[in-house]
């Protein structure tokens, strides 16, 4: 005997991503944003001259990867309970990918799924975490290990917010716009290398491009189960390092450079790219002060932490590969021990 449930719809999950200065929005509902001290006291004056709401409410959450954990996760829900949001309330995600993930991912299990919008402040946000509706946290495991798909009502990215940035945050914010370039692109690396992203108008055509990326692949694979994976490129050696730093040494998109050359030496060692495309890689990260280089201590002990990226499996571990500049390809297959050839040349470094 069995009792069939037909649930087989159409779900239309689409938003728009609005690239431009903030307009005036209203809404009828209660409506939390969530940010952190630095943010609020550099912007929240002038994101509140944009959004009103029938009852508006401030949470923040201390700011760092470090931080990106259930307490965090439990401060914001808590906040919600107090205020008594219902399944109409709303969430603003204001600041970088840190307060976009944990936002959106309290946005998700709040009441089992409230809506939510996308205001990110930092380039990293704008071109990567605040587009296709990853959300999540940390654990002692690993980086973003808990977490759901929902995406975002709207993502609103205003170039403004860009003008406070550090430039460390600038150079981090690169790294995830070139990884699109390198794996989907070639004539978008080809006009990053030759690009002044210092200058507003260029970056502005920048962000736009690194956005339409993410769009269309998101659009043809929304909870990852294949071409979606591509844009993790540099990010299964990344979050090693970031689990082995405590989250402290490098900022996200720091830790991917490094993630991208080690993604390359292995790309290399297979043949997918050779030496000249690999040094153009590493010269433009460098152009930008990223990192690209990193001492292993242990090259065993590193290479068993990639079975706890969500791409592996039990038996196998997904690499996503830059085959050249412009292509990417997704293996399973790759021997341990041309992996840990390649790691041990990063344990040589001093």
């Amino acid at each position: 005997m069995q009792v069939n449930i037909p649930l087989k719809k159409t779900v239309d999950n689409s938003y728009d991503i609005s690239i431009e200065a903030l307009k005036k929005n209203h809404f009828d509902t209660k409506v939390a944003i969530v940010t952190n001290p630095k943010v609020a006291g550099l912007h929240l004056a002038y994101l509140l001259s944009f959004i009103s709401a029938k009852e508006l409410f401030i949470i923040t959450i201390s700011d760092g990867e470090e931080y990106k954990n259930q307490e965090s996760v439990d401060t914001i829900l808590e906040s919600l309970f107090n205020h008594r949001f219902n399944r109409k309330s709303m969430l603003i995600a204001f600041g970088g990918g840190v307060i976009g993930d944990m936002t959106g991912y309290a946005a998700s299990i709040y009441q089992r799924g409230i809506d939510f919008i996308q205001i990110p402040t930092t380039l990293l946000s704008q071109v990567d975490a605040s587009v296709g509706g990853k959300t999540g946290m940390n654990n002692a495991y690993g980086k973003n290990l808990i977490g759901a798909f929902h995406q975002p009502k709207a993502v609103f990215i205003d170039p403004y917010f860009l003008n406070t940035l550090a430039p460390r945050e600038f150079g981090a914010g690169v790294a995830e716009m070139v990884k699109m370039a390198i794996t989907f692109d070639k004539e978008f690396f080809e006009f990053l290398e030759s690009a002044e992203l210092k200058d507003k108008e260029v970056l502005a055509k920048a962000i736009k491009k690194a956005v339409q990326t993410k769009a269309s692949v998101v659009a043809k694979d929304e909870k990852e189960h294949g071409l979606r994976a591509a844009l993790n490129y540099g990010h299964t050696f990344a979050h090693v390092i970031e689990n082995e730093t405590d989250y402290k040494e490098f900022l996200h998109g720091e830790a991917v450079a490094i993630g991208m050359i080690m993604a390359n030496e292995v790309s290399v060692s297979l043949g997918l790219m050779n030496e000249d495309e690999a040094l153009r890689v590493k010269r433009f990260l460098q152009k930008y002060n990223l990192p690209t280089s990193y001492k292993i201590k242990n090259e065993n002990s590193f290479y068993e932490a990639f079975f706890l990226d969500k791409k592996s499996s039990d038996e196998s571990i997904t690499f996503i590969l830059a085959r050249g500049i412009g292509e990417v390809e997704i293996k399973n297959d790759v021997e341990r021990s041309l992996i840990i050839s390649a790691l041990n040349k990063f344990g040589d470094l001093i």
